[in-house]
């Protein structure tokens, strides 16, 4: 049945263009069915692929020689390994929060975006939970960090906030490959019906689990949606603040403190909305889906940023009141080598990027401008980046004796491992988007009922 084009009566109808159940179907699954990759997205590919093979040899040669390769040292001993390792799990929350979160508050603005933001979340901490294990001495017994019985009675120690990060992490990411497997088998139904390729409806129907659209596979799949929404909400908070009891639980000047783990998850969220938009904005070009991915949802996507950006900014002034007013000496001593010692142009840079450029978000133009977004959304990660440079390394190059310190200077080893993730990252976002729908079919046709019932109703209570 042909309906009428839409025509956003509300804020929250965001969906452009006259489409109705079968063409939106089909708009979507076409990029699955037919194949088809744009030529950017290829050049992304060939990237990643050259950023994978950058990745390999530096790891290659770390586990050939050692963690001595990096630029850790003493006091240093953490350097580029565990930044990376906030960073991408950051990353990874903006996901969740989409999916999850916004779907219990029944925010439709999450449609389009929720099944690539999901796909985000699961790669970035895919690359995180690499870095943990490639800082170990030796990697190839990681699973020694896992309670697994053994006759050595080799236990780990709970008392270590790393472990800690061990089952938060791990838990995390089931949880949030489930959410994101569970989400996508209405979707692989309908790609098993329309797909050409042989072994594509094979591969499709096997992870469809014998999906036919009835009543009660309806009842069960939104049951177990909304139950794995309810356990992913509560890590979106729990994850990053262990990862920041990794610091906060410790001595260290600048680390030894209550408010990082809401200014981490702030952070988090801060850094995840810069990436999805990152990745949003040239996709919607590319795949022509500025009609299902509209201006109303990167405007939303903006509000979320500088709000969070606001949380960590006030983060940034918290900790140089802290210093001061707590009057230790080692905590105005740390404050003042961020300002004036010798890495303080990357505190300035970290303020410019996180606290500064943000501001222009307050803009509704800036807003609903596709340029200003993207550019403020890089200038985010790379602050996001920074944040962790001067947390990490910064306060372990100076502590409690002046005989102890030192500089911390990374090596080409540190740098490659770094861009190297970004190949495992990129290559599986490419992969997702040609054999999956980045954009859920049948979230996007309820939304679709929905809006026309609306206004169904409106013109009917107006006659």
């Amino acid at each position: 049945m042909q309906t009428e084009a839409i025509n956003r009566p509300s804020e929250d109808v965001l969906i452009e263009g006259d489409h109705n159940y079968s063409t939106l179907t089909e708009k979507i699954s076409t990029v699955v069915t037919e194949g088809k990759i744009p030529r950017n997205l290829l050049m992304v590919f060939g990237f990643a692929g050259l950023c994978l093979t950058v990745f390999l040899i530096a790891v290659a040669y770390l586990f050939a020689v050692g963690t001595g390769v990096w630029g850790i040292n003493n006091p240093t001993g953490w350097g580029y390994a565990i930044i990376n390792f906030v960073w991408w799990i950051g990353i990874g929350h903006a996901g969740t929060l989409i999916s999850a979160i916004l779907l219990l508050m029944r925010q439709r603005w999450r449609t389009s975006i929720n099944r690539l933001a999901e796909t985000m979340t699961l790669f970035a901490v895919m690359c995180a939970g690499l870095f943990p294990i490639l800082h170990l001495g030796r990697p190839w017994i990681f699973y020694w960090l896992m309670p697994y019985p053994n006759a050595l009675a080799m236990w780990p120690n709970f008392r270590s906030p790393l472990v800690w990060d061990v089952f938060a992490v791990s838990t995390y990411f089931t949880v949030s490959l489930l959410f994101w497997y569970v989400g996508l088998i209405p979707d692989l139904g309908t790609i098993r019906d329309k797909v050409k390729s042989r072994v594509g409806k094979v591969l499709a129907g096997i992870f469809a689990l014998g999906w036919r659209g009835s009543v009660a596979h309806w009842h069960r799949y939104e049951s177990l949606y909304l139950i794995l929404a309810g356990l992913s909400t509560p890590l979106v908070l729990s994850v990053h603040s262990i990862v920041s009891f990794d610091f906060a639980v410790s001595i260290i000047p600048g680390w030894h403190t209550t408010v990082f783990p809401p200014y981490f998850v702030a952070g988090a969220v801060f850094a995840g909305f810069a990436m999805v938009l990152t990745l949003v904005i040239p996709i919607r070009h590319w795949y022509g889906m500025k009609d299902l991915i509209t201006m109303d949802h990167l405007e939303w996507m903006g509000k979320i940023m500088l709000t969070t950006g606001l949380v960590v900014f006030y983060g940034y002034l918290i900790e140089m009141f802290y210093a001061a007013f707590s009057g230790n000496q080692y905590e105005i001593a740390l404050a003042m080598n961020r300002l004036t010692g010798p890495y303080q142009v990357s505190y300035f840079l970290l303020i410019l990027c996180n606290g500064l450029v943000p501001q222009f978000m307050w803009s509704k133009k800036l807003r609903r401008n596709e340029v200003s977004l993207f550019v403020v959304s890089m200038f985010v990660s790379v602050g996001m980046w920074l944040e962790r440079f001067v947390i990490v390394p910064v306060s372990l190059t100076r502590d409690f004796m002046p005989s102890s310190w030192g500089m911390y200077d990374p090596t080409i080893w540190d740098i490659g491992t770094y861009v190297g993730t970004f190949g495992i990252f990129l290559g599986g976002m490419v992969v997702f988007m040609r054999f999956l729908p980045a954009i859920p079919m049948s979230e996007m046709r309820h939304l679709l009922h929905m809006t026309h019932a609306e206004k169904g109703h409106a013109h009917g209570g107006a006659h």
